[in-house]
């Protein structure tokens, strides 16, 4: 039996609706985080996201089964999943703390392009010429939004800017760890508790030796993060379990949108011609990367 059009039509609205939701969300975390600034330690942040995360995550837990959702086979995996997750958490706390908020997420799109090209020195595929193509002129948007060239107050400061560059790398090796560990049959639930759980306890540890006993405030700030973070997650899920990847990525950007409101509104991060032709510049390789996947795939 061919499904329903019209109720076809209302899922795929939904999920693109969830997802974008999802986006916003993830910007009222990232918002609480710059809110916090460098007043707490980067690990001590990471920290308290995956602790208030918990309580949600654990809803979607019992939703998939309760605790046996968790038997695992690949306990390394997970390990070196949350390895670099953690390394692209700590690079994106960084820039949040240091470098305008929608720069921070248009950065964080370079993930796709660092995929890309790790995927043919780590799982050997074949990438061609298109889109190597598509990796340069994304990687020319970033020296756009950078501006290495310009000097003085223009130029975002190169440090951060490397971080999180650098958190976008383990962002992409997360990804390439999690498409193992999907191949193999591992669910999505245990990959997202597990990762929580892991990086909660390695975060805990590394918060011991510069531990700053957070004010009011600032508890409600790391309390808001992790819940909006969990939030967030629990719709991304919702909205892949309803519609196609192939519609839904393209509007995981909307999350620059989202967050360069919210720069403007809070702290005035008035973008200039160069980071909206350098943002412009990385979204559309990004998305060209993601159209020439999909027609890989469909040839498959």
């Amino acid at each position: 039996m061919s499904p329903d059009p019209v109720a076809l039509r209302a899922a795929r609205t939904r999920a693109i609706l969830l997802v974008i939701g999802a986006s916003a969300t993830f910007t009222v975390a990232a918002a609480g985080v710059k809110a916090i600034g460098t007043a707490l330690p980067v690990a001590q942040v990471v920290l308290f996201r995956n602790l208030f995360a918990l309580p949600l995550l654990f809803i979607l837990l019992a939703r998939a089964g309760g605790w046996e959702a968790l038997r695992t086979r690949n306990p390394g995996q997970h390990l070196q999943r949350a390895l670099w997750g953690m390394f692209g958490m700590f690079g994106a706390f960084h820039g949040y703390a240091n470098l305008p908020i929608a720069t921070v997420t248009a950065l964080g799109f370079t993930m796709p392009l660092f995929l890309t090209a790790l995927s043919v020195v780590l799982l050997k595929e074949q990438v061609g010429w298109r889109r190597w193509s598509a990796v340069v002129v994304g990687f020319l948007g970033v020296l756009i939004m950078v501006r290495p060239f310009g000097g003085g107050d223009a130029a975002l400061p190169p440090i951060s800017v490397g971080i999180v560059l650098l958190g976008s790398v383990g962002w992409a090796l997360a990804m390439m760890t999690i498409r193992r560990m999907g191949d193999a049959g591992e669910s999505g639930v245990a990959i997202v508790i597990w990762f929580a759980l892991i990086s909660a306890t390695a975060s805990a540890l590394a918060t011991i030796p510069v531990w700053v006993t957070p004010d009011a405030t600032q508890w409600a700030l790391l309390v808001g993060i992790g819940l909006a973070s969990a939030l967030a997650q629990l719709q991304m899920t919702a909205a892949y379990r309803r519609g196609e990847t192939t519609l839904l990525a393209p509007f995981e950007y909307s999350g620059i949108i989202w967050t360069m409101i919210v720069g403007i509104g809070i702290w005035a991060e008035w973008p200039d011609g160069y980071e909206l032709l350098g943002f412009g510049v990385l979204v559309a390789a990004g998305l060209y990367i993601w159209r020439r996947e999909v027609v890989r795939g469909a040839r498959r």
